[in-house]
């Protein structure tokens, strides 16, 4: 069975691009024999990822991420089965929401700041499928 899952989490401490480059590296490297695809997104201050997998191997990662100690409160904002993936052609994509439009980013909360704490999860969804149709999406690694 397949799930997708979207969540938040404050960043405990700045983080350097080597920091998030080794995140989407260990993501790269253990997500495709654990099923796992997805896009991370982040900001100065916080990340907002979605993966979608089999239903254990979710949970695995979730537990994972809550206690690594680079997350701050870590909030699920959607947790779905579905019946297909939307997120198929990554094993982890990168955006920077900061280097992002923004009047995308307007399109979808209520300033140009995205702040994923106070956004719907409907709406994250359709900001997030926006970036792949506009190809604002880097570091793209194809599973």
């Amino acid at each position: 069975m397949l799930v997708r899952c979207l969540y938040a989490s404050r960043i405990a401490t700045p983080l350097a691009t080597s920091a998030l480059d080794e995140i989407l590296e260990q993501s790269r490297r253990n997500n495709p024999t654990r099923g796992i695809t997805g896009l991370l997104c982040h900001t100065h201050d916080s990340f907002v990822q979605v993966v979608e997998g089999g239903r254990e191997p979710i949970s695995d990662l979730l537990r994972s991420i809550y206690r690594d100690d680079r997350h701050q409160q870590m909030t699920i904002l959607l947790f779905e089965e579905i019946a297909e993936r939307r997120f198929g052609n990554w094993t982890m994509g990168r955006v920077n929401v900061e280097s992002i439009n923004a009047a995308v980013l307007l399109k979808y909360s209520e300033k140009v700041a995205l702040d994923p704490f106070n956004c719907s999860s409907q709406a994250m969804m359709s900001l997030l499928m926006e970036l792949i149709a506009t190809g604002s999406i880097v570091n793209r690694c194809t599973s």
